[in-house]
């Protein structure tokens, strides 16, 4: 291929104040064709993710003027773009706040190139699966009890309720309510909802379902919907199983 029919590079935003590190991730980023804009706080971070044209955000939760989860919280209100949230902190406490907020993997500091290229591609083929299967022909509406699901309109709703869900949540619902009465493994749902193998102790579904829940009115220790089935899984209740 020449270089002139080479596909154009695909554009990744670096929220970062640290401006080596992003001259560094960018470098390394660039022959895997990713170009790389940058921003050094929160508040041009968000101003410059909300513009479009990326396909991905890499955000630091450490930043200036407005910190990394006030970001995402904003930018999940008018867009579904790929967040790769970076953290210099171990806690747990962290990393579940940002996946509840709509972040689609996060990646604690210090981090090797090579984990931060195969989430990030994780994430953006993710993101492209999606969009593929949106432009394909429209799914029939899944409902399951008073919830509606709709694919093709990616909305859904408990009776009559409108349900706000990050992307992971729908996927992960809509996988649920498709299935429903039957078990889906951890591993089966994060191929459903990230089309990636995901590390063995990666508990990041449990955060998710956990979040799905609350926003269902759902109680896990007496659910309508979502049931734990301890060793094996999660499982969506058919109506008058309980």
């Amino acid at each position: 291929m020449t270089a002139a029919s080479q596909p154009p590079p695909l554009r990744v935003l670096l929220v970062d104040d640290d401006e080596r590190l992003c001259a560094l991730m960018a470098e390394y980023l660039a022959p895997f064709g990713y170009a790389a804009d940058f921003a050094h706080d929160g508040r041009a971070g968000l101003a410059r993710a909300l513009a479009g044209g990326h396909t991905a955000v890499i955000l630091d939760v450490m930043l200036p003027g407005l910190n990394g989860f006030e970001v995402l919280r904003e930018l999940r209100k008018k867009s579904d773009v790929p967040v790769l949230m970076l953290t210099a902190v171990s806690e747990e406490a962290d990393r579940v706040a940002g996946l509840e907020m709509g972040a689609d993997d996060y990646l604690p500091k210090p981090f090797s190139s090579r984990e931060l290229l195969a989430r990030l591609r994780a994430i953006v083929r993710r993101s492209m699966l999606t969009a593929r299967l949106q432009a394909e022909a429209a799914p029939a509406p899944v409902s399951v009890g008073a919830l509606w699901i709709d694919p093709r309109a990616r909305s859904a709703s408990v009776a009559d309720q409108p349900l706000s869900l990050t992307p992971i949540e729908f996927e992960l619902l809509l996988a649920l309510a498709r299935n429903a009465g039957w078990v889906r493994s951890r591993e089966q749902l994060l191929m459903d909802v990230a089309d990636r193998d995901f590390e063995t102790l990666d508990r990041s579904i449990d955060v998710h379902v956990s979040s799905l829940r609350r926003k269902l009115g759902d109680d896990p220790r007496a659910p309508e919907y979502i049931e734990t089935v301890r060793g094996a899984g999660y499982r969506m209740l058919k109506p008058g199983t309980r």
